[in-house]
């Protein structure tokens, strides 16, 4: 022990890196051990856990996320109570990105389904902050926070980003079969319930809101599930993304500001508009 205290003693700037690296390790082995928890003093829009129920022909949500904003605010709070729909109604599924604003790496990550009668549900993928915490990619990797799946209108999840947080965001539509959309949204779903009731740890490398979406299609890891700014770009060379050249996808994908104009028109109208729009620019 002497032996010890002599070295602090004559290494005052090494022990004190020590110490804070110590702190550090214990900290984050802390977190890391203690369970993923259901109940926490959440941030509002993350606080309501959905309940789904899934049926051979069908699924229901509770509740929907449905959301109005202006530019840097909330304005209003509204749920959808239940959301019911045909799993043979399903005609097409949209991806959506949302890049990081200063960076080309990272992004936010999302899917809105299309279903018959031109009803749209989305689904964003989200560490779950408590009240008066911020998101950190760093601390994202030491079970910082729990995951969360938010279905939500298209409404909602666009005009929350391109109104209230002023980013750019990008909608394409995904080339895959009547069946993968199926099998990719029944999985969702079944994340989604299980969730419910088990809860899991949100991390920055292998649970992020990307690579949450490639388990549920089936996908084997690859870098643009981290490197998520990518995303759209990796989805392209896949051939899951169509268009002549990424280049000509990614320019026609920016509907920015269509949402912005299009957060003036009454909520009812907001998805048929939206998909209108989307099919014009694609030749849907």
């Amino acid at each position: 022990m002497k032996r010890i205290l002599d070295w602090f003693g004559a290494n005052p700037m090494r022990s004190a890196i020590a110490c804070i690296v110590a702190i550090l390790v214990l900290g984050s082995a802390a977190n890391m051990l203690s369970p993923p928890q259901m109940v926490r003093n959440w941030y509002p829009y993350l606080s309501h856990t959905p309940q789904v129920e899934i049926s051979e022909t069908g699924f229901s949500v509770s509740p929907v996320s449905d959301w109005s904003y202006d530019y840097g605010v909330e304005t209003d709070t509204t749920y959808q109570d239940s959301a019911s729909y045909n799993f043979d109604h399903l005609r097409r599924v949209w991806f959506m990105l949302e890049p990081q604003p200063g960076s080309q790496l990272a992004a936010h990550t999302l899917l809105l389904f299309e279903f018959e009668g031109d009803r749209l549900l989305g689904l964003t993928i989200e560490a779950r902050r408590e009240e008066g915490e911020d998101y950190s990619a760093f601390h994202g990797q030491f079970n910082a926070f729990e995951l969360i799946y938010i279905w939500a209108s298209a409404r909602d999840l666009l005009v929350r980003r391109a109104v209230m947080l002023d980013h750019e965001v990008f909608v394409y539509p995904v080339d895959i079969t009547d069946e993968q959309n199926r099998m990719l949204l029944t999985h969702l779903l079944e994340r989604s319930q299980s969730l419910s009731h088990t809860p899991r740890y949100y991390n920055t490398i292998v649970s992020n809101c990307t690579n949450e979406l490639a388990k549920a299609a089936g996908f084997h890891w690859a870098p643009a599930y981290v490197l998520t700014g990518r995303s759209d770009e990796y989805l392209y060379r896949r051939g899951i993304l169509p268009g002549a050249s990424f280049e000509q996808a990614h320019r026609r994908s920016d509907i920015t500001t269509f949402v912005q104009a299009l957060n003036e028109a009454p909520p009812e109208v907001f998805d048929r508009a939206l998909l209108q729009e989307l099919r014009r620019r694609n030749h849907l």
